[in-house]
């Protein structure tokens, strides 16, 4: 039996280790989406990961209103990790952002950052909320590994701090429509969204003057920054990540 036959439609992420025979102890929000939301049952396939050792195939063998217990048969998927690309965009509306975030993790983002700038209009963020977004997508999109999405940082501190060995892609909406997009730096790498009013004449000054960082156009109109961040990824992925 090849591994694409051993795969479940139904995917949950753990954070126990996955092995042969393992008992996986499934917590209660686990059950109440198996049993209640999709009336599955006891013998049901599901698959398993948990960022380490791939995707595992496992059965419910128990399951009650506060738990479940899988166990794992086989691994119908190796641990696959995304490129070392980050995301940096600074946070907008909550849905937007919510969006922003989902896609990253299908997208292949290694790490999402949001980021507190002068025009940030978000000046908080539930970091727990995005994470089991991010999470969700990982489960949907056949992912074996999620991003860690970090607390809301300052741009200034970010780039006070930021190696120099990876290179910072910003893309700045004021370039000029007829730009030619260059080739984008390959990994270590990261992207940088900016709010919906831009950047402040001091971010931009602070950008322009770094070494590592890479201006870039996104085409002939300027685009809202949820769809900003997707173009941005998907073009990066195109030339540098594991689209090729």
């Amino acid at each position: 039996m090849d591994s694409g036959s051993l795969r479940a439609k139904i995917r949950l992420f753990v954070e126990q280790p996955l092995g042969q025979e393992q008992e996986i102890a499934l917590s209660q929000e686990h059950a109440h989406y198996l049993f209640n939301v999709l009336r599955k049952g006891i013998g049901t396939d599901i698959a398993l990961f948990n960022n380490r050792d791939g995707e595992w195939l496992a059965e419910v063998v128990a399951g009650s209103k506060r738990g479940a217990t899988a166990l794992c048969k086989a691994q119908s998927a190796p641990q696959r990790l995304p490129p070392d690309l980050w995301l940096l965009f600074a946070p907008i509306k909550k849905a937007r952002t919510d969006f922003i975030v989902e896609k990253a993790a299908e997208l292949g983002a290694a790490r999402i950052i949001p980021v507190q700038t002068d025009f940030t209009n978000s000046e908080r963020i539930r970091q727990d909320r995005l994470q089991a977004h991010a999470v969700e997508a990982a489960e949907q999109c056949g992912g074996t590994f999620v991003p860690e999405v970090t607390a809301l940082t300052p741009l200034a501190r970010l780039l006070a701090d930021w190696p120099a060995t990876r290179a910072l892609i910003w893309a700045d909406e004021a370039l000029s429509a007829g730009a030619r997009l260059a080739p984008l730096p390959p990994p270590p790498a990261a992207i940088l969204i900016g709010p919906e009013g831009g950047f402040s004449e001091p971010e931009r000054a602070r950008l322009r003057a770094l070494p590592h960082v890479h201006p870039i156009a996104l085409g002939p109109r300027i685009l809202r920054a949820d769809t900003a961040a997707v173009a941005a990824l998907t073009l990066w992925q195109s030339q540098k990540g594991d689209w090729q």
